[in-house]
C-alpha cells in the first residue's frame, strides 16, 4: 500500500497541518512506537498523521536538503518497526514506505486513525514487562495520556465519525475508478501514476476508502459521496436541486437536479 499524498507536499507542509506530521533525524524506537500510537487514537478526530524519519527538523519544519536514511539500513528498519507495532494493543500496523527524496532516502510512516482504538503502547519497547499507556497527540507534540485523556480517548472511540463509517448497503464495486483517478491526478497526489496500473480496488485500498475483512470488504461513507457516480442511491438527499423564479406567479419556473459526486 502506497502513502496516499504528494510527497514534496507533505514535506514542505503544504497540505498537511504542521500538528500531524513528526520530522524525526533517524530511527528512535520509543519515540517512533508511541507517536505511532498517538496519531492511531486520534483523540481529535484529524485523521491521524505522519512520522517522516531521516529529515532533521528545527521549529517544527524540516531542515533541508533532508539528512536522509542509508539505504543498507533500511530493510532492518522496516523490519524493526514491524516488531514495534506488534507490541500496541490491540494490534495495529500503519502504513510504512521508503522513498527517494532529492537523492536521499526517507522512510514515511502512515498512521491513519484506527478502528480498534483506544491503542496503548509500551513506555519502554526494550523491556519485556514495560508498562502500557496511552499516547496521544496535542498541538504537536507526543503525550502520555492523563487520567480525564484517557476518558476522553474512550468517548471519541465509541464515536466515529460519519465519513469514517463503513456503508454496510454499499459495494466497493459502487466506487468508480475514473473519478478516483481524476481526484488524484486534480489533488496532484503520487498516487496517480501508481492508479494507471491499479484496479479500483487497489486504489480505494490505498487511499483508505474501505475497511472490513477480505471477504466482506465496504466503502466508507466518504467513499461512496466523493467516488461514486449515485451516491443518492445510498444519501437519499445526496443533491442539490436549484428552482429559478423569474416571476413571483411561478411563470417560466426553471428547476434543476444536480446529482453525483459532491465535489463535482
Amino acid at each position: 500500500m502506497a502513502i496516499p499524498i504528494n510527497i514534496d507536499n507533505l514535506i514542505h507542509k503544504k497540505v498537511i497541518e504542521s500538528t500531524r506530521i513528526e520530522f524525526k533525524a533517524d530511527m528512535n524506537p520509543n519515540a517512533v512506537t508511541h507517536s505511532i500510537c498517538a496519531f492511531a487514537n486520534d483523540i481529535d478526530n484529524l485523521v491521524g498523521g505522519y512520522i517522516v524519519l531521516g529529515a532533521e527538523e528545527k521549529d517544527g519544519s524540516p531542515i533541508l536538503p533532508v539528512k536522509g536514511i542509508e539505504q543498507e539500513r533500511i530493510d532492518s528498519i522496516l523490519k524493526d518497526l514491524v516488531g514495534y507495532c506488534r507490541l500496541i494493543e490491540p494490534l495495529y500496523n500503519p502504513i510504512v514506505e521508503p522513498i527517494l527524496f532529492h537523492g536521499r532516502y526517507i522512510i514515511v510512516i502512515w498512521a491513519p486513525g484506527g478502528y480498534g482504538r483506544p491503542y496503548k503502547a509500551p513506555k519502554d519497547v526494550f523491556g519485556d514487562k514495560s508498562a502500557k499507556f496511552y499516547y496521544i497527540r496535542k498541538f504537536s507534540s507526543t503525550l502520555k495520556a492523563s487520567s480525564n485523556e484517557e476518558k476522553e480517548l474512550f468517548y471519541v472511540s465509541t464515536n466515529i465519525p460519519f465519513d469514517d463509517r463503513p456503508n454496510l448497503l454499499a459495494d466497493v464495486s459502487d466506487l468508480d475508478i475514473g473519478i478516483m483517478r481524476k481526484h488524484l491526478r486534480d489533488v496532484g497526489n503520487d498516487l496517480y501514476e501508481l492508479s494507471l496500473k491499479s484496479s479500483a480496488l487497489e486504489i480505494a485500498r490505498d487511499m483508505q476508502l474501505i475497511s472490513g475483512t477480505t471477504e466482506n470488504l465496504k466503502p466508507l461513507n466518504v467513499g461512496i459521496l466523493m467516488f461514486s457516480e449515485r451516491p443518492e442511491k445510498y444519501f437519499r438527499y445526496a443533491r442539490i436541486e436549484v428552482v429559478d423564479l423569474p416571476d413571483p406567479t411561478g411563470r417560466n419556473m426553471l428547476e434543476k437536479t444536480f446529482t453525483g459526486p459532491i465535489q463535482r
